[in-house]
């Protein structure tokens, strides 16, 4: 039987992949060492004869695994396996570790190439909008190298990221795997944590639980948000549509927001009386984020379906009922 195999599984956007593949009649081993993920994402998963879930780092070898993994052929690997939070305020945040997302996206992203080419297993490497760092050009299209502070808070992921696509690649030119980089932008809805330390997922908790509503700076920046099951479908598609072994795709939804617009229609959705509060603005925080999604679009035939709006009435239901079950 031909796996596929999903770093980061168990986290938001490795969860809703498992479960879209699932669905699809695809069998998926799921690979997370849970420093950020959260078991519950896919505990509805674990009854399902085709899913298996190994806990496991990936920054460590696979060799030692051969007893575990015998019997699993891989025909895809998915490596979305890294923190991504930008907040320091959030214990899933990369800002608090520095080192492990350096190592996820270097020595990580290492060792699942090394998987891939003995598989002969297709590849995606899940990067980041943040490679482009706070951009010159607007929106950006996959050829901008960016504006990146290689010191900055950011860089831990920023960096780690861009180095990640350069080993996709030179695995690809030196060994001839079969491989392709997402590069996603902003991405909401149901599976984000409650302390995720996301702009989507702070506001909607600190709406819904009173709180006075976060903005760090005066809210002019942008950010363009894409709902997960957008994303899912765009994944997907780069990973298995014909034509796009060696291409670099942006993922995202090129309806641009300002925060302090976002902060808005959250209070408004929510109908909260959160006040909103302005903080100091973060170091290295981008003033503009959108994407060009015109490759997205000819190659794979890609664009996002789900508007704002109706994204986030769907993860406001999410979070009501998750804030219900905590402690």
């Amino acid at each position: 039987m031909e796996y596929i195999l999903v770093a980061g599984g168990a986290g938001f956007i490795g969860s809703h992949l498992c479960k879209a593949l699932l669905d699809g009649g695809q069998p998926v081993l799921c690979v997370d060492n849970l420093i950020t993920g959260d078991p519950k994402n896919i505990k509805s998963l674990g009854d399902r004869q085709e899913f298996v879930f190994l806990e496991h780092d990936i920054t460590g070898p696979f060799a030692g695994l051969s007893s575990k993994l015998s019997g699993y052929r891989l025909s895809a690997i998915f490596h979305l396996a890294s923190p991504a939070s930008p907040n320091k305020l959030s214990r899933r945040s990369y800002i608090n570790f520095p080192i492990e997302t350096l190592l996820a996206n270097s020595a990580g992203t290492y060792n699942l190439l090394k998987v891939a080419d003995g598989e002969k297993a297709k590849f995606l490497y899940a990067s980041t909008s943040e490679i482009y760092g706070d951009p010159l050009v607007s929106p950006q299209p996959e050829n901008y190298f960016g504006n990146v502070n290689p010191n900055g808070l950011r860089s831990v992921y920023d960096e780690g990221k861009r180095f990640g696509e350069a080993m996709t690649f030179g695995f690809r030119r030196k060994f001839g795997v079969n491989a392709r980089i997402v590069r996603i932008f902003n991405t909401y809805g149901p599976n984000m944590q409650e302390d995720d330390g996301r702009v989507v997922s702070n506001f909607i908790v600190q709406a819904l639980s009173g709180g006075g509503i976060t903005i760090y700076g005066d809210g002019s920046q942008t950010r363009s948000f894409c709902f997960v099951s957008d994303m899912i479908q765009g994944l997907t598609q780069a990973m298995f549509h014909e034509g796009t072994e060696g291409e670099v795709f942006n993922l995202g939804n090129p309806d641009e927001r300002t925060v302090l617009e976002l902060a808005t229609m959250i209070k408004k959705m929510t109908g909260s009386n959160s006040q909103i509060v302005h903080e100091e603005l973060p170091e290295g925080d981008p003033a503009r984020r959108k994407p060009d999604i015109t490759k997205a679009k000819r190659l794979l035939s890609w664009e996002p379906k789900v508007s704002l709006e109706q994204g986030l009435e769907k993860t406001i239901e999410y979070f009501k009922g998750s804030m219900k079950k905590l402690p």
